[in-house]
């Protein structure tokens, strides 16, 4: 009975020891792919979040001050259409006949 207490003691450490193994392993290998990942993103030469963030916002903004000049030059074009005098419309005078239909000449 003891020498099956001890051998069940003895493989228990041994799984014990081969978790421990185990995870420490995981965590080396973690680690690894990390590292390789964070070089391959460097060397692509990758915009951080907060810089893309801070671009974004100027951008939106440039773009709602275009929006904003487009609506006042459009205002403006009207008001001063408004205020350009109207051309009186030509009056229409019949067309010359020329000499060569009056049948003088």
């Amino acid at each position: 009975m003891q020498t099956q207490n001890r051998f069940l003691e003895d493989m228990a450490r041994v799984a014990s020891g081969a978790v421990g193994v185990a995870s420490g392993l995981r965590g080396e290998v973690e680690a690894r792919l990390r590292e390789q990942f964070e070089r391959i993103l460097q060397s692509m030469d990758l915009v951080p979040r907060d810089e893309f963030d801070a671009v974004k916002a100027v951008a939106v903004r440039a773009r709602e001050q275009q929006e904003l000049l487009e609506s006042r030059v459009t205002a403006l074009e009207a008001e001063l259409a408004a205020l350009k005098p109207k051309k009186p419309a030509a009056a229409k005078r019949p067309a010359r006949k020329s000499r060569a239909a009056k049948g003088t000449g």
